[in-house]
């Protein structure tokens, strides 16, 4: 007799799981199925899980596949089970091809392609739909969606949209995503939701058009590139009852919404100033180093030093003062944002030719916190004090690459879960970083003084 194994969380029971299960059990003759543990999903960085794990069982023995269930609750369990139950065949969905190979050592391993064509409409749930979520753009932020997306429990990705032929057909071999080149209308009618990761002068109307077809929009930043339309599109998002969130992912992390929620506790007592950089060396071909007009330091990295600022001094500020370092083409290599409050002032920088400490200190007038490179994903920060033998250690947990943080928190408000949770990143935040972004391209090109 063949055994054949296989692991999921199995949350929000739907076809998709149903047809892996059906598959499962076909490469064999008896079918053992791992129902993972809600605390060994959170300790693995899987997000938003909604049904209990008896209830995710119970739908996996309703199936009528499992000839045995067992319960999954820690790390290596996968080989003690292999060899515990003498299994034949290890499979798992493709979306997770390679992760397990070194399961080989001990059995077959199979990854099964991803079900095609799961509209939402066979996805419907009495408590909470799962969100269909079409990708615009299939560059390199494109891989890293889909890789965060599998973490996240109410989130499938339907299909792709990009205009330029030749990047869509690699996408759509590489991923099995169906990804259209033509009719963006048309690539609307297949999803629920869309992830704008287009190249930054396509934001604006990709999202416009989405939100006009009643589509709920999470877009890559800078969202746009003035204030007026950064307004436009979030009154257009409530008149069509759409959710509407920019892509700042450090704003939906666990670990910075902890760092901003100690600094307001007044522990390091009134603050004062923040300051805050983000700069990587970028490779010479890369578009924000060749792109005159939408690449650069500012454009590319700027959403993530202004975060914290205005989260924590507001939007309200007196006086800006913008200056940067041209390179030969024009981009700004590296940029400083000065901002002067009524209580304090703020530093932004961010470079793409120029590398600098990526820290960021919060200036307090009883102490500041410190959260050294990369405090954008962050895992550890420290409040220190006039005595410099009191150090208060705060450390954290940080999964992937952080988008999965943001992607839970769409596919909560979308199905109404996240309503309270828009202080991550409010509108008027988003606003105020579009205000900021068109004033710097005014003095970028010589408009104003």
């Amino acid at each position: 007799m063949r055994k054949v194994i296989t692991y999921g969380t199995f949350d929000l029971f739907h076809k998709g799981h149903y047809n892996l299960l059906k598959r499962a059990k076909a490469l064999g003759d008896y079918l053992i199925v791992g129902v993972t543990t809600e605390h060994f999903d959170e300790a693995r960085g899987k997000v938003n899980v909604i049904d209990p794990i008896v209830d995710r069982i119970e739908n996996v023995r309703k199936t009528g596949f499992a000839d045995q269930i067992i319960v999954e609750d820690h790390d290596g369990q996968k080989i003690e089970d292999i060899q515990k139950y003498g299994a034949d065949i290890f499979t798992v969905g493709s979306d997770w091809v390679g992760t397990f190979d070194y399961l080989k050592s001990f059995c077959k391993v199979v990854y099964l392609s991803r079900t095609p064509g799961v509209s939402s409409s066979q996805l419907r749930n009495e408590r909470f739909n799962i969100v269909s979520i079409g990708i615009v753009g299939t560059g390199r932020i494109a891989p890293r969606f889909l890789s965060e997306v599998k973490y996240v429990s109410g989130a499938i990705i339907e299909c792709a949209y990009n205009p330029e032929r030749e990047s869509a057909v690699r996408f759509e071999a590489a991923h099995g995503i169906r990804t259209y080149t033509e009719n963006y209308e048309g690539f609307l009618e297949q999803v629920d939701a869309v992830y704008i990761a287009s190249p930054h002068e396509t934001h604006y109307d990709y999202a416009k058009r989405a939100i006009l077809a009643g589509k709920h929009v999470l877009c890559e930043k800078p969202l746009t590139f003035t204030k007026a339309e950064a307004e436009e599109l979030y009154t257009l998002a409530r008149e069509h009852h759409a959710v509407l969130m920019e892509g700042v992912k450090t704003a939906y992390c666990p670990g910075f919404l902890q760092m901003m929620n100690v600094a307001k506790s007044g522990i390091i007592g009134e603050i004062r100033d923040v300051e805050a950089c983000f700069s990587r060396i970028a490779d010479i071909e890369s578009r924000e180093m060749t792109d005159r007009i939408y690449g650069g330091a500012f454009l590319e990295y700027g959403g993530y030093p202004l975060l914290p600022i205005i989260k924590l001094l507001g939007i309200n500020y007196k006086e800006i003062v913008i200056d940067s370092l041209p390179g030969e083409n024009g981009i700004d290599l590296y940029t400083k944002i000065h901002l002067r409050y009524p209580q304090g002032f703020a530093m932004a920088k961010m470079g793409v030719g120029v590398k600098s400490e990526g820290q960021l200190i919060i200036a307090g007038t009883k102490g500041y916190i410190l959260a050294k490179s990369p405090w954008w994903q962050t895992r550890k920060f420290e409040i220190r004090y006039e005595d410099p033998n009191k150090i208060d250690t705060y450390e954290l947990r940080f999964q992937g690459d952080g988008l999965r943080y943001e992607v839970g928190d769409f596919v909560s408000k979308i199905n109404g879960r996240g309503e309270n949770s828009n202080y991550k990143l409010t509108p008027e935040e988003s606003i105020a970083m579009a205000d900021i972004v068109e004033q710097f391209l005014k003095i970028r090109e010589g408009k104003v003084s």
